[in-house]
C-alpha cells in the first residue's frame, strides 16, 4: 500500500477539532494587506505568509499575483518577513520597481509628513532651494556622504537663493536646517529598505555645521530697554494715536506671539481674574483659519489691570463700529467685518510705524514685531524674575528654549545675584 502523500505547505489539511483551531488563530493572525497562517510538517509546525503582489510593477494593469513563503519556526519569524514583504510591495508599487532618485523620494516623503502647515512649507522650501538643484537626480542608494559633504562646502560659498542674497554664503544655521531635513528623508529610506545606512550620519565625512557654529553666527536680538518701550508706546498712543495701539501694548506686556494675539476672543479675556486664556493662533500660511498654539497646548497669562483698562476701552471703541465686533466670540483685533486678520499684513504695519518712530525719535533702536516679545521676556528677567515663569509666559515647550534664546541676559542676571549675596552677608 503506497504511503499517504503530504499536500504543500498552502494545502496542508489539519484534522478536524485541531484544524478549527488553526483556522481561527489564521483569522485571528490576518493582516490588512496580508495573512498568517501555520502548518504541520514532519518536522514540526512552521508558519507562512501570503500577500498580493503586481506581476509587473511598470505594467499595473496586468493585475496582481498571490506570493506565499513559508517555513518560518516560529509567528514572529513570519511576521517579520511579512513586514519587509509589505514594505518592499509598497515601495515597488510606489517607483515601479525602480530605486528612486533623491528629489522623486524627498516628494514621496514630504507627502507622508503630518506636520503644521508652516513646518511643511518650510521644508518644501528647502527641499527646492537647497536639497532637488544639486542631489535630485541622484539615485538615493548612490548618495555618498562625500556627495553630501561637498554639496555643503557649496552651500557655504554660494548657497543664498534669496532675490537679495543670491550666490552668497549660505548661513551656518540654514545648512544645519537642510542637514536636518536631508538626514529625516535618508531615514525613511531606511525605514523602506532603499538603504541600508544613512550617509549623512558619517560625521566625519559630511563635516555638517556644529551647535556652536550655528550660536556664533546667529544674529543678536534687538530689544528695548523699559525706557525705551515706555516712550514708543507713549509715542504710539498720544501722538499717532495708533488704533492698533492695544496690539502693541498687548504684545509688549504680555509676550504672546503676533499670531496668539491676532487669534484671541473677547470670551479669552478674563476681567476678573485678570488672565487670559491663549488657545489659539492664526495660521500663517492661510491665515483666514487658526490653529493650536506653537506647543499645542493652550496656556494661561496673569495680565497687569493697566493693560486689561486699555483693552477695555477698546471693546467700547469696536463695539462703536459694530456690535458684532464686541461680541464674546468675536476676534479682539479682526478687521471691521469681523474677520482675522493676517499676520504679514500686521507686520508690515508695523515696519511703516517703525519709519514714523525713526523720524519722531531717531534715537531709539529699529526692533522688530518680534522684538516687542523679546523685549518683555528681556525685561522679565533682567529684572530678576524667574526663567521658569519667562519660559511660562512665552509659551515655550521647554525652560531650555528659553535659556537658549535669551542667554544675553544671563550677565546682567549673574550680576544682580552678585550684588544680592554680597548684601546678605552685610560685606562680611
Amino acid at each position: 500500500m503506497a504511503p499517504a502523500s503530504h499536500p504543500p505547505p498552502d494545502e496542508a489539511a489539519p484534522s478536524s477539532v485541531e484544524g478549527v483551531k488553526q483556522k481561527q488563530q489564521r483569522r485571528s493572525r490576518s493582516r490588512h494587506q496580508g495573512s498568517l497562517g501555520d502548518y504541520q510538517t514532519r518536522k514540526g509546525r512552521r508558519w507562512k505568509f501570503q500577500i498580493y503582489v503586481l506581476i509587473d510593477p511598470e505594467k499595473p494593469e496586468l493585475g496582481e499575483k498571490r506570493l506565499t513563503r513559508g517555513g518560518f519556526t516560529d509567528l514572529e519569524e513570519a511576521q517579520a518577513a511579512l513586514t519587509e514583504a509589505l514594505r518592499k510591495k509598497a515601495r515597488n508599487e510606489k517607483f515601479q520597481g525602480k530605486t528612486p532618485t533623491v528629489g522623486v523620494y524627498a516628494e514621496h516623503w514630504m507627502s507622508s509628513l503630518r506636520l503644521a502647515d508652516s513646518t511643511i512649507k518650510g521644508y518644501r522650501k528647502i527641499i527646492r532651494n537647497h536639497i532637488t538643484p544639486d542631489l535630485g537626480r541622484i539615485r538615493i542608494d548612490k548618495l555618498t556622504a562625500t556627495r553630501i559633504g561637498s554639496h555643503y562646502r557649496e552651500l557655504e560659498k554660494s548657497g543664498r537663493k534669496d532675490e537679495y542674497g543670491k550666490g552668497k554664503p549660505l548661513s551656518a544655521n540654514s545648512i544645519h536646517k537642510v542637514h536636518v531635513v536631508l538626514g529625516a528623508i535618508l531615514d525613511a529610506a531606511i525605514d523602506d529598505g532603499l538603504i541600508q545606512v544613512n550617509p549623512a550620519k558619517k560625521k566625519r565625512t559630511v563635516n555638517a555645521p556644529k551647535s556652536s557654529q550655528v550660536r556664533a553666527q546667529k544674529p543678536e536680538i534687538v530689544t528695548w530697554t523699559g525706557e525705551q518701550l515706555q516712550t514708543f508706546l507713549t509715542w504710539n498712543e498720544k501722538e499717532l494715536q495708533d488704533e492698533l495701539f492695544p496690539l502693541w501694548r498687548l504684545i509688549a506686556y504680555t509676550g504672546m506671539r503676533r499670531s496668539e494675539a491676532l487669534a484671541l476672543r473677547w470670551n479669552d479675556i478674563n476681567t476678573k481674574t485678570g488672565r487670559i486664556s491663549i488657545r489659539r493662533a492664526v495660521n500663517t500660511e492661510d491665515w483666514t483659519t487658526t490653529k493650536t498654539t506653537k506647543t499645542g497646548t493652550a496656556r494661561v497669562i496673569d495680565v497687569d489691570a493697566a493693560t486689561l483698562k486699555v483693552l477695555a476701552s477698546y471693546k467700547v471703541a469696536r463695539a462703536e463700529v459694530s456690535f458684532d465686533l464686541a461680541k464674546a466670540d468675536a476676534y479682539v483685533f479682526g478687521d471691521d467685518e469681523g474677520k482675522l486678520r493676517s499676520p504679514d499684513a500686521m507686520t508690515s504695519r508695523w515696519d511703516r510705524r517703525m519709519n514714523w518712530l525713526a523720524k519722531a525719535h531717531p534715537t531709539l533702536p529699529r526692533v522688530t514685531i518680534k522684538g516687542l516679545r523679546h523685549t518683555h521676556a528681556t525685561l522679565l528677567l533682567e529684572l530678576g524674575e524667574h526663567p521658569k515663569v519667562v519660559q511660562e509666559r512665552l509659551g515655550h515647550s521647554t525652560i531650555t528654549t528659553t535659556m537658549n534664546i535669551y542667554s544675553h541676559v544671563t550677565p546682567t542676571m549673574q550680576k544682580a545675584a552678585a550684588d544680592r549675596f554680597a548684601a546678605h552677608l552685610g560685606g562680611a
